[in-house]
This record gives C-alpha cells, sequence and structure tokens, in this order.
C-alpha cells in the first residue's frame, strides 16, 4: 500500500486490494505472529467492495485483529 500526497498536502488512501484504485474506506488491522511481535499492527485499506475478500485472506491464516474505519486506522485498539 502507498500513501500519495497531493499538492494540498491531504492524503489519498486507496485500497490495498491488487488492481483497485478506489478510496480506502476501511483499515484491516493485521500481525502475524510468527514474525511481528504481539502488539504490532500492520495495516492494509480497503473500498467497500474488497472490505470481505481482504478480511477473508487474512482471517484464514488467523492474521486479522480488527477492522475500523479508516479514519481511525492510527487509534489503539479496543480492549
Amino acid at each position: 500500500m502507498t500513501d500519495i500526497e497531493p499538492e494540498d498536502g491531504a492524503e489519498e488512501l486507496q485500497c490495498s486490494a491488487k488492481g483497485c484504485r478506489a478510496d480506502a474506506v476501511w483499515a484491516l488491522r493485521w500481525n502475524n505472529p510468527k514474525i511481528h511481535t504481539p502488539e504490532r499492527r500492520k495495516i492494509w485499506l480497503a473500498c467497500d467492495e474488497h472490505r470481505q475478500s481482504l478480511s477473508a485472506f487474512l482471517d484464514r491464516r488467523d492474521f486479522l485483529k480488527d477492522v475500523v474505519p479508516v479514519a481511525e486506522r492510527d487509534e489503539p485498539a479496543d480492549g
């Protein structure tokens, strides 16, 4: 996932699905326990169309920790 910063300084966050250029709506926060410490969170971004497929991919591997609106991606997880 690449963040692009336009000239006006605002972030344009795009879906992480291959070939998708839609605006991100969701942040899928995940962790691979074989290589990351328990508190570490990686983030994939998703549009509404790809939220389910990207979540399912991570969930099948037991990597998915939570899904939050993209505006809350850097906030601590509840718990």
